[in-house]
C-alpha cells in the first residue's frame, strides 16, 4: 500500500478540524480493499483548482499525488454550488485511467461545521483485471458478441489535460467538428462546458475561444445565452 500524502496549506495536514475524521475513514477504507483501492480528498475551499487534493493514498491507482488539480466531478460540483443546485453523491459508476486501468468510482460531498459543502472523497477501485478475468469467461460462456458498456469519464492528470477532455466531450455532443457546427450548435457545446465548470480553469476561455473559432466577445455571449437556456 503507497504511503498516505499531504498538502499543507497552513493548517498541520490533517490535524485541521474535520480533516482528521475523513483521514481516518481515507485509511480505513484503504486498508479494506488494498493497494488497489485508491481514496483522494479535495478541498474545495481551495480557490486554486490546479491544487485541490489535500490528501491520497494509494495513488498510483490514478497517478495522481498531494497537490494535484480538480477532477471532472470538482467542477461540476464548484458549478453546481454556484447555480445554488443541490447535490447528491455518486456511487458505484465507472471511470477510466489515461493509460488504461478501469475503475469503479464513488464520490462522497461532505459539509463542514457550518453546513456548507467543503469536501469531497473520491474512492477509485481498479476493477481491470476483475473485468479481464470476466471477458475472459464471457469469450467461453457466450455465443453472440455484447458490446462493450461506455465508460463515465477518465480521471485526468491535471486541469489542462481535463480540460482537453471536455472539450472533445463537447464535440462528441454535438456529433461534428466545430467548424462545420451553426450558432446554436456551438452554444450547445458552450453549455456542456459551462455546467461542467470548464470556465471554471484558469486560461479555459483562450483555449475554448481559439477551438470553436470565436472570439471572446462570442464566447461571452454563447456563455450568456446557454445560462439562459
Amino acid at each position: 500500500m503507497s504511503e498516505p500524502e499531504y498538502m499543507n496549506y497552513g493548517y498541520e495536514s490533517e490535524r485541521e478540524v474535520g480533516m482528521e475524521r475523513l483521514v481516518t475513514i481515507a485509511h480505513g477504507i484503504s486498508r479494506q480493499f488494498g493497494r488497489d483501492c485508491e481514496v483522494c480528498i479535495h478541498d474545495l475551499a481551495i480557490k486554486d483548482l490546479e491544487h485541490t487534493i489535500v490528501f491520497i493514498i494509494n495513488g498510483h491507482v490514478t497517478g495522481r499525488k498531494a497537490g494535484d488539480g480538480a477532477s471532472k466531478v470538482v467542477l461540476e460540483t464548484l458549478e453546481a454550488l454556484e447555480r445554488g443546485e443541490s447535490i447528491t453523491d455518486h456511487l458505484g459508476y465507472r471511470t477510466h485511467t489515461s493509460d488504461g486501468k478501469i475503475l469503479k468510482s464513488s464520490t462522497i460531498f461532505l459539509k463542514d461545521e457550518d453546513g456548507r459543502y467543503r469536501y469531497i472523497m473520491g474512492i477509485n477501485y481498479d476493477i481491470t483485471s476483475f473485468v479481464n478475468a470476466a471477458g475472459a469467461i464471457d469469450v467461453l460462456t457466450t455465443v453472440e458478441d455484447e458490446g462493450e458498456s461506455d465508460r463515465d469519464g477518465e480521471i485526468p492528470l491535471n486541469v489542462n489535460e481535463l480540460l482537453d477532455s471536455l472539450i472533445n466531450q463537447s464535440v462528441k455532443l454535438i456529433g461534428k467538428p466545430p467548424a462545420l457546427m451553426n450558432k446554436e450548435e456551438k452554444i450547445r457545446a458552450i453549455r456542456f462546458l459551462k455546467n461542467a465548470g470548464a470556465f471554471l480553469i484558469t486560461k479555459s476561455g483562450d483555449k475554448v475561444s481559439n477551438f470553436y473559432d470565436i472570439s471572446k466577445f462570442t464566447l461571452y455571449s454563447y456563455i450568456d445565452q446557454a445560462g439562459k437556456r
